[in-house]
């Protein structure tokens, strides 16, 4: 049986098109995991596309390290933002509108960190992509160590064990020889594993520090709790003693990516998915510093479109992020952290005033949006507003941002290299869950869109990204409309 038929993805119906005169409001949790990309470069390379639900098109387009943009900082806020607006590629009619939002690092020193490696040692991580991969990436992370660090390390198989209590990141030589040692066989007690580390965390706890777990497996808990709601309430709990969960996935049949995803979120911490030692690198060295250094918790986006600009939006991604309009307001109700120096791009596919509607516009709504907003804020396409606290606070901040119609470029090829290229990762991710809206477009054109706005690249990761359009298209049925 393949990695896709074992796999659990959790479902979410792609985001609609949205009336402005009914619906000008759009909320939803800011954060970003990068997990669904590295996925799904696995099943690209391995000559066949990835089930669509494994696609979240808004971990593919935050994947890539911002190159080049500098943004507005935002008064009283550790925020920076810019936009920018450009015809569709793929539809003509269209709008794209491109948001950026960066966490501005303050420079000062990282604090102490207490992390607690939990590694699933269960039977099915006994082959070189899972079992091996976890340990390089784990000691490759441990050579960052600092002496005013501390790492802890819990096993789980059949049962579970702590293979090394809370020690100073200055014994690098003996954290490494633990996670050596480790060897896989048995079954999956998770939860328990989970509640094992969660204990060492507790143990080791470094007040004003960076205390976190970080889970590693290749698939579901069959031993014990396996719930994934039960394991979420558990999570959430220790979130609010400050203890985090960030999730490392490996290996392909049975790897339960929902719960991954879901109780990382509820951790508050990021799921990544390793499928080589290049992606542990970027993972757990380049980036690793921003993910484990908050600056901002539960921070929420809502965008006001105005219908005097705005006919109708989609966002593009950002399904499972999704949040009612009034919880924008409730400080109770849980969003995203973000790490210094992360940058969130947000996208939305627009109808302006004066496009073609793809639904009719309501007999009465309409006139009444449109008397209200035809002499209001002229210029002004929509309003941002950011809610966030900070990383120790309990009330929430809020800053705003107008967004302007004359940020709008003539043609797609005037946009900005990082609008362009962004604009091929969305259509590359709605194509391969399998959204009508690219239905007519071809994977030659996404690749042909990114390979000319790669700009200075100097990681790589780009030009990957054209191969993998390349691969995908490669793979594809054959039909003319999309190839």
């Amino acid at each position: 049986m393949s990695s896709q038929d074992t796999a659990k993805y959790k479902h979410y119906d792609d985001n609609g098109i949205q009336q402005v005169a009914k619906h000008p409001l759009t909320t939803f949790s800011l954060d970003m995991d990068t997990g669904s990309y590295a996925n799904v470069r696995r099943f690209l390379n391995q000559g066949s596309l990835p089930p669509a639900d494994a696609v979240r098109t808004e971990e593919l387009i935050n994947y890539f390290p911002a190159e080049g943009i500098s943004g507005k900082r935002l008064n009283n806020s550790p925020f920076a933002a810019n936009y920018e607006l450009a015809p569709s590629p793929w539809d003509p009619n269209k709008v794209l509108l491109r948001v950026n939002v960066e966490a501005v690092g303050n420079n000062e020193p990282v604090p102490a960190s207490n992390l607690v490696f939990l590694v699933d040692v269960s039977g099915s991580m006994d082959s070189p992509e899972r079992l091996p991969l976890i340990k390089t990436s784990l000691k490759m992370l441990t050579r960052q160590l600092r002496p005013q660090d501390t790492v802890s390390l819990v096993t789980y198989a059949s049962g579970t064990r702590v293979v090394l209590p809370p020690l100073s990141g200055e014994n690098k030589a003996a954290i490494e020889a633990a996670i050596d040692q480790l060897q896989a066989g048995g079954g999956t007690a998770g939860a328990s594993g989970l509640a094992l580390a969660y204990q060492m965390a507790r143990q080791g706890f470094i007040a004003g520090g960076v205390n976190r777990v970080l889970l590693a497996t290749d698939g579901d808990f069959n031993v014990g709790v396996t719930s994934t709601q039960a394991l979420i309430e558990m999570v959430k709990r220790e979130r609010d003693s400050n203890v985090t969960l960030s999730t490392l996935g490996v290996g392909g049949s049975n790897f339960n990516d929902a719960m991954m995803v879901q109780i990382a979120d509820a951790g508050n911490g990021n799921y990544s998915y390793l499928d080589s030692l290049s992606e542990a690198n970027k993972v757990l060295h380049d980036e690793m510093q921003s993910t484990l250094v908050t600056v901002a918790k539960d921070v929420k986006a809502q965008i006001e479109f105005n219908p005097a600009q705005v006919i109708e939006y989609r966002q593009i991604g950002y399904e499972k992020r999704q949040l009612r309009n009034e919880d924008f307001n409730n400080d109770k109700v849980d969003a995203g952290d973000i790490g210094a120096g992360k940058r969130v791009t947000v996208l939305y596919e627009l109808t302006l005033k004066g496009g073609k509607p793809s639904v009719d516009p309501s007999r009465y709504q309409s006139a009444k949006a449109a008397k209200a907003g035809v002499t209001q804020h002229g210029d002004e396409l929509a309003y941002l507003k950011l809610r966030w606290k900070k990383p120790e606070g309990k009330q929430s901040q809020l800053v705003s941002m107008a967004l302007q119609k004359s940020g709008m470029r003539i043609s797609f090829n005037d946009a900005s290299t990082d609008t362009r290229f962004l604009a091929a990762v969305a259509a590359y991710g709605q194509k391969l869950r399998n959204n009508p809206s690219l239905a007519s477009t071809s994977w030659t054109s996404i690749a042909d869109w990114a390979a000319a706005a790669k700009g200075q690249d100097t990681a790589g990761y780009r030009a990957e990204f054209v191969r993998l359009a390349g691969l995908a298209g490669l793979i594809s049925p054959t039909n003319p409309q999309t190839r």
